[in-house]
């Protein structure tokens, strides 16, 4: 599959303390695991039964069954791990990406979550091509979300904003506030808000 462009902003390069820099390297990790490692078995379920209520929603993006299964699951996990609803980076994704794996953007995002490559030098190993590996690509994205989140004191509204590059603006966050609203299936989402939220506290630890 060729890289395909994408609907994004520029996330803005700031300079981060280095006890931030420390939490969000341990956070994403030496990159991803080879399996997912639920928190417990409820939370591990309560995936499961989320991915499989989402699926008939994904056909058309994703026609094969184990593909579309394996990316629900892990994007439950990774959303879970940084303490975000599924919901939430669903809606991101399909506004960010369209949902394609190899999307970039005009200024280089990457990826579903479209994470700009400095990431990668400044927080991870320092290839960016490793952006378009799924499950790295979800987790830098749930990752950086959470410190946005974090940074604007749970400021929804203007952590996607900051994720964007176009803090302050209203277009960006109502399109994944409307994106998210179409995944939503109150008793899947039901489900994972009542499983555990992780084995990782959210970034920062707040």
């Amino acid at each position: 599959m060729s890289p395909s462009g994408a609907w994004a902003g520029a996330q803005v390069e700031e300079p981060l303390a280095d006890s931030v820099r420390t939490a969000l390297s341990m956070a994403v990790g030496n990159g991803a695991p080879p399996q997912l490692v639920f928190a417990d078995g409820a939370q591990k379920q309560a995936c499961e039964r989320w991915a499989v209520a989402l699926e008939d929603r994904l056909r058309k993006r994703k026609p094969d069954e184990l593909v579309r299964r394996e990316f629900l699951q892990t994007v439950c996990y990774e959303a879970k791990r940084a303490g975000l609803e599924p919901t939430l980076v669903l809606g991101l994704i399909q506004v960010e990406s369209g949902f394609r794996k190899y999307a970039i953007s005009p200024v280089g995002a990457r990826g579903y979550m479209q994470v700009m490559p400095f990431w990668a030098r400044t927080i991870g190993n320092g290839d960016a091509s490793t952006l378009f590996h799924m499950q790295t690509n979800l987790r830098f994205g749930c990752v950086i979300l959470r410190h946005y989140l974090d940074r604007e004191k749970g400021d929804l509204f203007m952590a996607l904003g900051r994720y964007n590059g176009s803090r302050g603006r209203a277009e960006y966050p109502n399109m994944v506030s409307a994106a998210r609203r179409s995944w939503q299936v109150p008793g899947a989402d039901a489900a994972i808000q009542m499983a555990d939220a992780g084995a990782l506290r959210p970034v920062g630890g707040r």
